[in-house]
């Protein structure tokens, strides 16, 4: 891997953008650009520059080793596992929030059928104070258990 190879996996692996990476490095997006497409090469200080940013000895962005080509790829994909393990966590914690809230409204429409059925006076008594009282309560609980949930980190 040449050294526009490495500055484009380099930039990649660390999740920056060739703007930022520019901000970063004092010069223009273009330099980045030409640096990474190997129409130019940059000037000793913002190699050393560059090696301070990513992380990685001037040795192993001028020279050629497979060895550190396979620790970056290596480097990347961990990050990549990692992020799609965090988006799965995520997933499967909206999806026990989702039935957590399915169960909580399920009970809230059988204790409204059992006070319905059940209790004839229900009606006479302000019946639909007291069902809005108990949805209010149940909102409650699915958000607190939402709230909860989606919280864990």
């Amino acid at each position: 891997m040449d050294f526009s190879e490495k500055l484009l996996t380099l930039r990649k692996a660390n999740d920056l953008t060739q703007e930022q990476l520019a901000e970063k490095l004092d010069v223009s997006r273009q330099s980045i650009s030409k640096w990474e497409s190997g129409q130019a090469t940059p000037e000793l200080e913002k190699i050393v520059a560059m090696s301070t940013v990513f992380n990685v000895t001037t040795d192993y962005l001028l020279k050629s080793s497979e060895i550190d080509d396979l620790s970056v790829k290596t480097e990347m994909l961990e990050r990549q596992q990692q992020m799609m393990l965090g988006r799965e966590q995520k997933q499967r914690q909206v999806f026990s929030c989702i039935m957590y809230s399915i169960a909580v409204y399920l009970v809230f429409f059988a204790v409204c059928f059992v006070e319905h059925f059940f209790f004839f006076e229900f009606e006479v008594m302000g019946g639909q104070e007291i069902l809005f009282a108990e949805f209010l309560i149940a909102s409650a609980i699915v958000i607190f258990i939402c709230v909860k949930k989606l919280g864990k980190r």
